[in-house]
């Protein structure tokens, strides 16, 4: 299996995941994306050296999972290529603020140190809610969320051809790319001679499905609106969730839920 294949392996298991049947699944489009919006502002709204407060954000994602019945494991190894960079924001911050917040044994811990971790752990809670998001809930329930919201129906059209389009375009370039390796066993990569018509065919074979595909979006119904996508209404349940998400993130926030614990736990 190429590398394409792998990556056109991973996106049809996106959607196999989005398909799910779990509580978290079944919860409106609508719910889901704004608890995730809610969670991401309260998460990076956090100040660069409260880590106590942070830390108490990790709880969602925990419960979410549990809900959604997805591996946080899974999660990691989808992430695996993004969490490096996220884990590589604020590595400078050491060397640029030395001052002494708190020392542990024999040694002091600056606030360089403080506000680079919290920058990684903004990232990884941040990343952790946006995959929950696309794991539970298909890419069109997304998009009709976001025309509930008055998003711009072109933005969202594009968004929804972008994502449909990369699928066609990974799956035209592992076709070719096999077709190619099986013409010349034994060569690692593409010729470079081969470049200019290897693109130009891969423009034209993309183009035709891209067109096969718009047509089949068409035929099931869509023409500009996602009524189709998520057609159940949103239930109290569903309100029930949005309710006691914000409420919950609300408290985490403000209330020093680190710090009643741990002042529970010392008596």
């Amino acid at each position: 299996m190429n590398k394409m294949e792998q990556a056109l392996r991973e996106l049809n298991h996106m959607d196999a995941l989005a398909a799910g049947d779990s509580w978290l699944h079944a919860r409106h489009s609508l719910a889901k994306l704004i608890v995730t919006v809610l969670y991401i502002a309260a998460t990076v709204s956090f100040g660069k050296y409260d880590l106590a407060g942070l830390v108490a954000m990790v709880l969602y994602p925990v419960i979410a999972f549990q809900l959604s019945g997805i591996p946080v494991r899974t999660c990691f190894y989808k992430l695996r290529f993004v969490l490096p960079l996220v884990m590589a924001v604020g590595l400078l911050n050491p060397f640029f603020d030395r001052t002494p917040m708190l020392a542990l044994g024999g040694t002091v811990v600056t606030g360089g140190v403080v506000s680079m971790v919290m920058l990684m752990l903004k990232g990884v809670f941040c990343l952790m809610a946006s995959f929950l998001l696309i794991a539970t809930t298909s890419i069109d329930a997304i998009c009709a969320a976001l025309r509930m919201l008055h998003v711009p129906s072109m933005l969202v059209t594009l968004m929804l051809l972008t994502y449909r389009y990369v699928g066609v375009m990974v799956g035209e370039v592992a076709v070719m790319t096999e077709a190619y390796h099986l013409r010349a066993p034994g060569q690692k990569g593409i010729h470079h001679s081969a470049w200019g018509s290897f693109l130009g065919q891969l423009l034209l074979r993309s183009m035709d499905r891209a067109e096969e595909l718009y047509s089949s979006m068409q035929l099931r119904g869509f023409h500009g609106e996602f009524y189709y996508a998520d057609a159940r209404a949103f239930d109290a349940t569903d309100g029930l969730w949005l309710a006691g998400c914000a409420f919950a993130f609300i408290i985490l926030r403000w209330a020093r839920v680190t710090q009643a614990i741990g002042g529970l736990i010392v008596r």
